[in-house]
């Protein structure tokens, strides 16, 4: 062999080395027991909607044009927009403003939503009768208990009329599944031989998932979060819940939980980065599974105490408010 052709045979030697290994897929890092290694804080925030805009049609992610203008829209969105979500209330100080606003980094490939099931990627036709409940940040929605939606309130009778995370039940993004929102979008990942637990940083609610062979809960034994059991299927954990309560939504807002069945799939496919894929079945509240992905960023940090101050103080002060306003209409004859 000459020396030139020695040297072409290298450079394309190298060449091809190098496509295939840029090509390789990712393997993740193994802990001691030899599970993928999933441990760390992890966060979901999104500027991706849950459900797709109908002008993508069943198009899964955003071309280049449409991500710049997406840039675009949210720095002219963040240098404008620093007031409070108003009410019809004058005397309310209103919502949140966007100081407490927890945003996502856009990255090169962006999906045009999180759900890719249905292939519309918007939530299949619900089931003829099953509740729908809104709350939110302005005024009450009249309504009955049990109150299943997040935040808010139908009334101020007593705290039953109040969201769950307003009563420090449930978190509004924790569900599950995980539902990027404003802020705390952080979960803590723990592996052990036989046991992974999911710790969510706000209302600090702990999934303990047991990965041996252990029976499901009776069924007449109902939880917020489900009765969770998980096992590895390569570099993926799977962790499969049902036994929710009946006091919950199956996916917020829509439906009641009772008959919920939830796969969540935990997968790292780099070294910073968790796909979180979660497939919701609730025969009872949509006509057809629905399946999401959301992206998981490791985070160089530790999860905080969420104090929730809802529970702590305002929940007093919201029926103390709400007396004191009937007191003063008795005393003016109304």
């Amino acid at each position: 062999m000459n020396k030139t052709n020695g040297l072409v045979l290298l450079v394309a030697g190298t060449l091809v080395s190098g496509l295939a290994s840029a090509q390789a897929p990712y393997v993740a890092p193994r802990n001691i027991w030899g599970q993928p290694d999933l441990q760390g804080v992890w966060n979901f925030s999104s500027n991706v909607p849950m459900q797709r805009p109908e002008q993508y049609g069943e198009r899964e992610f955003m071309t280049d044009d449409e991500i710049a203008s997406m840039r675009a829209r949210l720095a002219e969105r963040d240098a404008a927009s620093d007031q409070a979500v108003p009410s019809s209330d004058p005397n309310s100080p209103g919502g949140y403003n966007d100081f407490w606003v927890e945003s996502a980094g856009l990255t090169d490939r962006i999906r045009t939503s999180h759900i890719i099931y249905p292939p519309n990627g918007r939530y299949p036709a619900r089931v003829q009768g099953s509740p729908i409940q809104f709350g939110g940040l302005g005024d009450d929605v009249p309504g009955t208990r049990p109150v299943r939606f997040t935040v808010g309130g139908i009334a101020k009778t007593g705290p039953e009329d109040r969201g769950l995370s307003e009563r420090c039940i449930v978190g509004f993004n924790d569900g599950p599944p995980f539902s990027p929102s404003l802020y705390n979008n952080n979960a803590q990942l723990f592996q052990h031989r036989d046991t992974a637990v999911i710790l969510t940083e706000m209302i600090h609610n702990a999934r303990i998932v047991p990965l041996d062979d252990r029976p499901p809960l009776p069924d007449e034994i109902r939880q917020w979060s489900g009765d969770a059991r998980g096992y590895y299927d390569g570099d993926t954990l799977v962790v499969v819940s049902t036994n929710f309560t009946d006091m919950a939504a199956a996916l917020e807002p829509f439906g009641i939980a009772e008959d919920k069945v939830l796969t969540e799939r935990f997968t790292r496919v780099d070294d910073f980065t968790v796909e979180y894929e979660w497939t919701l079945e609730a025969p009872s509240t949509f006509t057809d599974r629905i399946t999401a992905v959301v992206p998981m960023t490791k985070v160089a940090g530790q999860l905080y105490e969420y104090a929730c101050h809802e529970g702590n103080y305002g929940m007093v002060n919201i029926l103390r408010g709400e007396r004191m306003e009937e007191r003063r209409a008795m005393e003016d004859g109304n």
